[in-house]
Parts: C-alpha cells; sequence; structure tokens
C-alpha cells in the first residue's frame, strides 16, 4: 500500500507502508519518474511536479502495479 499526497517540505511524496511494497516495478517506476528515496520520512519524493495531475498520475500508475494507494490533492499538514 502507498500514499501519495503533495508535502509543502518535500513536494511530491510517495511513501511505502511497508517493505513489502518496494518491488522493482514500482521502484522502478518511481526512480524513472524522477523519485527518489528520502530516508527521513521514509518516502519517496520528488520536489517538483506534484499537483493533481502528478499525484493521480502516480496513483493510477502504482494502482497498476497491483497497490492499494490512497492519495489526496492537499498537504498533509502537522498540528
Amino acid at each position: 500500500m502507498f500514499l501519495v499526497v503533495p508535502d509543502p517540505a518535500h513536494g511530491l511524496v510517495a511513501a511505502p507502508e511497508s517493505s513489502d511494497d518496494l518491488t522493482p516495478e514500482t521502484e522502478g517506476f518511481l526512480t524513472g519518474q524522477g523519485f527518489t528515496w528520502n530516508d527521513e520520512i521514509d518516502a519517496y519524493t520528488r520536489p517538483t511536479g506534484h499537483g493533481p495531475a502528478d499525484v493521480d498520475h502516480t496513483a493510477d500508475t502504482l494502482r497498476g502495479l497491483g497497490l492499494y494507494v490512497f492519495s489526496g490533492y492537499r498537504p498533509l499538514l502537522k498540528d
């Protein structure tokens, strides 16, 4: 399962629920789209391209790879 959301500090975030979600196909897709792994938040991030169409494209492609995906267009803000 992945969470795909924009984040004010990191751009577009694609966060796996566990390492089991990081298959060669998912990693290949994400790195091919310009994402890099961020150890600080344990997620793939991309500093540019984080609008609604980018969220949809990333989420839909991950779903097409057989993953469950939660996505949203609004950044998740800390309290």
